[in-house]
């Protein structure tokens, strides 16, 4: 009982709450930028400037083609997509940038590979809270395709179904 008091006061002290949540990615979209990607990806607003800090290394990869892809330090598509939600998280005035901001990749598992975002909200007000929560990741869900990974969902009966259906 004591603890939750004790939370509370520090949520109250900081003016914000944390999210603390993860995006499961599956690890079969997982895979390196091709060009194609690359200048997908290199359109987003957010991503031109790290683009540009790393315009040496993007060209070593893909310009010179070498004999194969392992061996360059080339990058991923889960990669790009971190940087991505980093900077789209730093864009958020609801979000405070001046207490832990973290968006870090977990130990992969049997649900995918988790993608955790540690950030605080500007306020601590439950239902303010839940919105920015829910507002940040439905624009992550929706922003994952263009990286070209997938969320992992665990298969449902219809869609084995359907599936198993149209291969007849």
């Amino acid at each position: 009982m004591q603890s939750g008091f004790k939370n509370w006061r520090g949520m109250q002290e900081t003016g914000g709450r944390r999210i603390k949540r993860s995006i499961y990615l599956d690890v079969a979209s997982v895979k390196f930028m091709d060009e194609q990607l690359r200048e997908k990806t290199g359109k987003i607003a957010l991503l031109k400037s790290y683009f540009e800090e790393i315009e040496s290394k993007i060209d070593a990869c893909y310009k010179d083609n070498t004999d194969h892809l392992l061996n360059d330090n080339r990058l991923t598509n889960l990669g790009t997509f971190r940087v991505y939600v980093t900077r789209y998280l730093q864009s958020l005035d609801m979000l405070r940038k001046d207490l832990t901001f973290l968006v870090r990749q977990l130990e992969p598992g049997p649900t995918g590979i988790p993608l955790e975002i540690y950030v605080f909200t500007a306020t601590t007000k439950w239902a303010e809270y839940e919105n920015i929560q829910a507002d940040i990741f439905d624009h992550l869900f929706a922003a994952v395709h263009e990286f070209e990974l997938r969320v992992f969902q665990y298969p449902v009966g219809g869609f084995m179904f359907s599936n198993s259906e149209t291969k007849k």
